[in-house]
């Protein structure tokens, strides 16, 4: 495996917006039965069916990583609006781990941080996702694996020029979309094919040593 300092790895992440759709979770548990997709899953908010979030969350974790994505204002509105955005991160991740379940990644919605979030993630031991660029890094007490490549950048990198670290996202409405879908699938065979794909957690156990 490459060491964390040649940057050479390949590793593709969900943000999972909408884990109560059936139709959306269907296509999401598809892919990631044919890829090593971290599943970056938005906590559920008030009036959600927590008992049907937990049965799903444990069916992702079985099958690759198990990241947490905080929505802080709603499940359709990401960025915070008021409150505590740190404490919203612990609070969160208080009650997933509370249910038995160990996320080892996170994102902010819609890439929101701050130095409170940064240092919740820190202490909850988490991998930073939420970064753009660059290549997986530490900042102090926390690990940083950046997010480079979106949908459409990964179609054209893996057709012209696929350079140093590669983390590839998509979200999970992207996969309602047949054209989007197709797209995402056939860049993500390539890029196997071209570099081979590992998984965030073993990028995230490398980091740490």
């Amino acid at each position: 495996m490459p060491h964390i300092g040649q940057q050479r790895y390949a590793v593709v992440s969900c943000h999972v917006e909408g884990p109560l759709d059936d139709r959306t979770w269907r296509l999401f548990s598809r892919l990631q039965e044919r890829f090593p997709v971290a599943a970056l899953i938005r906590a559920p908010h008030e009036g959600e069916d927590r008992e049907l979030w937990l049965e799903r969350a444990r069916a992702a974790s079985a099958r690759g990583p198990l990241g947490h994505h905080t929505h802080w204002t709603s499940p359709s509105h990401a960025r915070p609006t008021g409150g505590d955005p740190g404490a919203r991160v612990r609070e969160e991740a208080a009650w997933i781990r509370g249910h038995g379940l160990e996320p080892t990644l996170f994102c902010g919605g819609g890439w929101y941080t701050d130095e409170g979030v940064r240092e919740a993630v820190a202490a909850l031991g988490y991998a930073d996702c939420t970064p753009r660029g660059g290549g997986p890094r530490r900042d102090g007490d926390l690990l940083v694996i950046p997010t480079t490549h979106s949908v459409g950048a990964l179609a054209k990198a893996v057709l012209w020029r696929l350079d140093g670290f590669v983390h590839a996202y998509f979200h999970d409405y992207d996969l309602l979309d047949r054209r989007r879908r197709d797209a995402l699938v056939a860049a993500l065979y390539l890029l196997r094919l071209r570099r081979g794909l590992t998984d965030l957690d073993r990028v995230r156990a490398e980091l740490a040593r």
